[in-house]
């Protein structure tokens, strides 16, 4: 059964820059080997989290790149626009609006520390309950 994990933002660090969390869970998933599709919101979001994915840790380097090129197979973190097609992989960040559609063992979701933003939180956890997934939640 595939799992669905809702990561949301409390802590200070990552109020402030969201994608920073995003940074960090695409670094767990490097160091565990399992390759992953980050789908964000718009190429802004896309950019953002690609520059930020070299920086925000000296010692770290995740292979990485915007979907879209010829070696996305061979990229450990792919950053998926809207409207890029990409093969479905075992891990999903979800960034978006709505709820993940595609094929994957474990979702994971990144919910803003803004009450307005989590909104669209509630009706993922629910779309996700209703296709089967166990679901967990994460204070960060």
């Amino acid at each position: 059964m595939p799992q669905a994990d809702f990561y949301l933002i409390d802590k200070p660090r990552f109020r402030d820059n969201p994608l920073l969390l995003v940074c960090e869970l695409a670094q767990r998933a490097f160091q565990h080997r399992q390759p992953a599709l980050v789908l964000v919101r718009d190429m802004d979001e896309a950019e953002a989290l690609d520059e930020l994915l070299w920086s925000f840790d000296e010692d770290a380097f995740i292979p990485h790149q915007i979907a879209g090129d010829t070696d996305d197979a061979d990229t450990a973190v792919l950053i998926v626009p809207p409207g890029v097609d990409t093969p479905d992989r075992p891990l999903l960040i979800n960034l978006r609006e709505e709820p993940c559609l595609r094929d994957c063992a474990r979702l994971l979701e990144v919910v803003p520390a803004d009450a307005d933003a989590r909104s669209g939180s509630r009706a993922r956890w629910r779309a996700y309950q209703q296709r089967g997934y166990v679901l967990a939640k994460h204070d960060m």
